[in-house]
Order: C-alpha cells, then structure tokens, then sequence
C-alpha cells in the first residue's frame, strides 16, 4: 500500500508541471499537507470497481470524511477550472482536518459497470461509507457534500441509515426528490405531471455511449493513474442548436434526432408520473425515513424549489428521531441552480439585481461538518438561524424558525375581468375581495405547433435555449394567448414568502390541455419581472394514479402545483399572474390530443377558457408577511 501512495505522489507531483499556473498554486499547498491516494477502485458488493480519489491530511490522527460522489469528471490530469474545483475542496478540506473522498458512480469515467441515471443501486453509496469507515486513517465518522447531480442520490441513501453517515449538505437536490407531499415530480422529471425538457440536453451532454473505450480487467491503479493522463474517457459532442432541437416531434425522438445516446431517455419518456419505476432507483419518497441531520441549500431560480422546501419541512415534521427533526436547517438563496458562491455585491440574476447577495457559505458548511463529525462544542446553533432566506425587492437576507416565516398569512387574490384580460392591455384584475369577481370567463387560444416561449425562470442545463433568472416579460405580454391579471398599484409595500397556491377553472374543446402560471412583480415603469412558474397537465388534476379526460362543456377545477418565493412588492408596484398553456421549452408541449403526446407528430388547437365568478372563484393564494 505504501507503495501505491509512493506512486500515487510521485505522478501527482509530475502533473504540477503541465498545469496552469493556479493549479499549481493549489497542488503545490496540497501536496504539501496532504496523502493523494487516486484511482482507489472501491469494490461494491457485487464486485464492481468504483474510481475514487483519497485526499487526506499527513498525520497518524484519525479524522472525518467529507464525502463527494458524483457522475461528473474529475480526473485531475485534466487542465482547467472543473478539476482545479476539486483540489481546492481537497485542499479546504485537508487544510481543516478533514479527508477528502470523491468517487465516481458506476459506469462513469474509471469507474466500473453500467450506469443509469437515478438508477444505480442504493447500496453502492452504503458500501462507501462501508469502505470509507473501515480506513485506519478514519474517525468513522462521514458528511457528504454535493450540488445538483452531486447532491441528488444523498437523500435515498440517508434512508439506509448507514451508522456512519453523520450528516449531509444536500444543494439544488431536486433530482433527487421523487414524491414529497403534494409533488410528484420524480426527480424534477415532471413538474404536475408534464415533463421538464433539461433532461433531454443533460443526457446528450453526460451520458457515455453504449460503445465507449473500456479499461481491461486486471489494470492496477498504478496503471490506471498513468492511463488517466492520456485518456479521461470524457465524452465531446458534436454542439446542439437547443433552441431548435427542443421543436422536434414526435418527442421520443429528440436524442434521436441530433444523433444523441437516446437508451435512457428512450426508457424514461414513457414512464408515467406513477410508474412503478420510479420507486426503484436512487429517487428519495416521503415513506422513506431520512436518519441524518441535514443543512439544505436551495435557490429561488432552480428547477425544484418548491419541492426542495417542501422535503426540509417534511423531515422536520416526520423523521422518526426527534434529534434529527431538531437537526435540520436551510438556506435559500436569489441565484440559478448551484449558483450559491456566484453571488456577488451586486447580484444579477437573470435582468433583476437583487443586490448584495453574498453568504459566508463555507464558513457555515464547516461549522457544521466540526459540530456533527467532530463533536466540537461550537456556535453552529447559536449562530445559524433554523431557516435562512434571501428576500429579492428588499434585497436582504432574513430568518425564520419555519418555512413560511411564522408570521405569513395566507391572503387570497381572485381572479376578474370583463371577459378581456388577454395581453397586459386587458382588463385583467387581482381583487382580494370575492364580492368584487366579475362573473365571466376569458378565453385564448393555445396552438402547440406556435407553444408560448420560455422567457427566465427557474432553469438548468437547457443549452442555448432557454437562459435563466428574472427577466422582463412586458413583450412577452402583448400575446392575445396570454391572460394576464394584476392588483392595483400597491399602496403600502408587501412582502410576499412562502409557498403559493394557485386555482384555475377551466373549460376546453378538447380532451387534454395543460394550463401554465407566472407570478411577476411588475415596478412603476411597467418592468414585469417573473418570481416562479408552474404547470398543471389536466389529465392528472384528480391525481397521478388516473388520467381522467375533459368533456367539452364542462368546467373543471385545476390545483397547481404550488409555487415558492420571498419578494418584497415595494409600494407602487403591481402583483400579477399570467395565465396561458405552454411554457416551451422548459416543459413539453401537450399535443392536446389526449394520446401518449411522446410518441405523437402532431397537435390539435384548444380553445381554453378560465371562469371566475362566485362559483368558479379562480384564485391565487399568497403568504404575506406581517410586520
């Protein structure tokens, strides 16, 4: 074994020549502190290799484990800011009396078997830690740590209850979150039961062919050390023009059609929102007990927001061990997803500054690692409030002990027009007084071959095709396929946090449609920045067991999924809602047929109408804060 290491040292160090000047800068200090120990292959239960690198502190004391298992590259023979990402983590690490282990899922880079998203067996991150504790160097003791697709697979696997998995720092989880309470999004797959089209650019970008160059069996990890400077078996495709791309129909063929590796999006396009499938893999359900305290880290602009808050409240109030429930906190940052360290003095989210944004992330992180994998009586609780979440429009961050803040009160705002509310020229109009409802409906027409185009939002992964944020949806506004209701100028500023809930009823021609919602704060000079978005596909809105079809004539009630933002509308400002059926392409067009819609070429228009009246009282709840 000391050999190994010897090896192991001596390539690292030959590295330090052929890199940029920073990452010989941040080698240098680690090497300095650190035992490098890569291309550990860690055998699974089943025999399978995983690739994993060691980074650990030069000393006989035994220590913790921060713990990064990720489908990501992180071959560190590779040049550039991804790789010289994970030294300066090692380094950080190392340098506080840590151990740094990242690892590679199964069937990614170096590491053996075949891999599949959300797919890969829970016990391979068991067996980890397995592994990892049984170390002489190790305290037994694991935090893991991880954003996105880095973070997705920590939360099934805390459900295991491996004795040595002490605590997590889960960031932009949502991919990992299959059904909690009222969301069914099977790892932000769906968003109320209507497919989010990252997934199609992600797996184009990530996922390794079928046909991809293979280490033989029996290669040593002093050779795997040496091929890894040649070959690091990272993938480059050919670019996609996802602006375009995204139009192809039938939808089963999008990878197809840009000569992508289309097997699991091909076997994942047909699942149905409660496919017995999605309960098999490394998703995480609100039937599972979660048993290791957790510090969360969401943002307002990601893809899961809601249902990333929704999973903090649901360990708090449900875990099965009252320390646990007592060890959980949050922080919710005005940034995309895992855009957490972006923040700057003068934030820039989408179009909209929100100011200075900026948190001591690591500082926390630390302090947290030292309480829950050292023991160390430190300030962490003192210190850290329960719920920490930044307010765009004040442009500050707040606390609270609960999500939504205690002193939220949910105030309902009903939808009203003289039938005209399409465009921001209608007459659209949000009254919080239901005597105030104007009996009548408005109607727009939604065509899924010319869908309303995504502007902002709460996005990832999508290419050219969509770019994330606020931004100004004045022009978007001007559609007459867009219904569109706002307040009166404010009188008094309001702060809005929490989650909001949203009632449509509606009437269609056809079968099956979808029906979108944008919430927007809308300044004196007309500026209409989007907060959060959701979507209700209507075949479901009895649930996701059953599709049940509409009937021309009738009016059906539409919950939505509920939405999620701290926002303060300063005095002056408007509040409103868009109303339409398309939202492409963040989420998939509905076809309107009432078919598969992903095997399908071609839609029919609907002619879709919103009621509001005193029997049909179309509203939007909202959590105002009270001061």
């Amino acid at each position: 074994m000391k050999n190994l290491y010897n090896i192991s040292k001596l390539i690292f160090i030959l590295f330090i020549s052929h890199s940029s000047n920073s990452q010989q800068d941040i080698i240098s200090k680690l090497n300095e502190i650190a035992i490098v120990d890569q291309k550990v292959m860690v055998r699974m239960r089943d025999g399978i290799g995983l690739a994993t690198d060691v980074y650990r502190p030069k000393s006989n004391i035994k220590v913790p484990i921060i713990f990064s298992r990720t489908p990501y590259n992180f071959n560190s023979w590779r040049d550039g800011k991804e790789n010289e990402g994970t030294y300066k983590k090692a380094y950080e690490a190392v340098k506080r009396g840590y151990a740094y282990v990242v690892q590679n899922e199964r069937g990614r880079y170096f590491s053996e078997g075949e891999w599949d998203i959300l797919g890969t067996p829970l016990t391979d991150g068991y067996d980890a830690f397995t592994w990892m504790s049984s170390q002489d160097w190790s305290n037994g003791k694991i935090g893991t740590l991880g954003c996105s697709s880095t973070a997705e697979w920590q939360m099934a696997v805390a459900a295991l209850d491996h004795p040595s998995h002490a605590a997590m720092v889960p960031q932009g989880y949502g991919a990992g979150v299959g059904r909690v309470g009222d969301y069914f999004e099977q790892g932000n797959w769906y968003r109320g039961g209507v497919e989010q089209l990252l997934f199609a650019s992600w797996l184009y970008g990530v996922e390794h062919d079928k046909f991809k160059p293979r280490i033989p069996d029996g290669a040593t990890q002093e050779d795997l050390i040496r091929i890894s400077r040649f070959y690091d078996l990272a993938p480059e495709n050919p670019p996609v023009n996802w602006a375009e791309a995204f139009k192809h129909l039938p939808l089963q063929d999008l990878l197809k059609n840009v000569n992508g590796k289309k097997e699991i999006f091909d076997k994942m396009i047909r699942r149905k929102p409660n496919d017995p499938d999605w309960y098999k893999g490394g998703l995480y359900h609100d039937d599972m007990d979660i048993g290791v305290p957790s510090f969360w880290f969401v943002s307002w602009y990601d893809i899961g927001t809601s249902p990333n808050i929704a999973l903090f409240n649901h360990i708090r109030h449900n875990a099965n061990d009252l320390d646990v429930r007592d060890n959980q906190y949050l922080v919710i940052a005005p940034t995309l997803h895992c855009g957490y360290t972006r923040a700057s003095e003068n934030t820039i989210v989408g179009e909209r500054s929100v100011g200075d944004a900026r948190l001591n992330y690591d500082e926390q992180i630390y302090n947290w690692f030292d309480l829950m994998l050292k023991g160390k009586d430190n300030d962490f609780k003192d210190k850290t409030p329960r719920v920490q979440y930044y307010t765009m429009g004040s442009n500050k961050w707040q606390s609270s002990e609960t999500w939504p803040p205690e002193n939220s009160e949910m105030t309902t705002f009903y939808l009203s027009s003289n039938g005209n509310a399409n465009t921001l020229n209608g007459d659209g109009a949000l009254t919080s007084l239901k005597r105030k409802i104007v009996n009548n409906k408005d109607s727009f027409t939604y065509d899924p071959m010319n869908p309303i185009k995504s502007n902002g939002g709460g996005v990832c992964c999508s290419g050219n095709a969509i770019q994330g944020g606020a931004f100004d949806q004045q022009e978007m506004e001007l559609n007459e396929n867009i219904l569109v209701y706002s307040t009166d100028e404010l009188k008094d500023g309001m702060e809005v946090s929490g989650f909001i809930n949203s009632t449509l009823y509606l009437s269609s021609d056809v079968k099956d449609t979808d029906i979108t919602i944008k919430l927007i704060d809308v300044y004196p000079d007309g500026t209409a920045y989007n907060l959060d978005e959701t979507i209700q596909r209507v075949r479901y809105r009895e649930g996701y067991e059953k599709e049940v079809f509409m009937e021309k004539g009738s009016v059906y009630k539409v919950n939505m999924t509920p939405m999620s933002t701290s926002n303060y509308f300063k005095k002056g400002h408007k509040i409103r809602i868009e109303v339409t059926s398309s939202n492409f392409p963040r989420f998939a067009r509905n076809l309107n047929t009432g078919g598969n819609n992903y095997d399908e070429f071609k839609g029919v228009i609907a002619n879709n109408e919103i009621h509001h009246s005193k029997h049909y009282p179309s509203s939007i709840t909202l959590p105002i804060v009270k001061k």
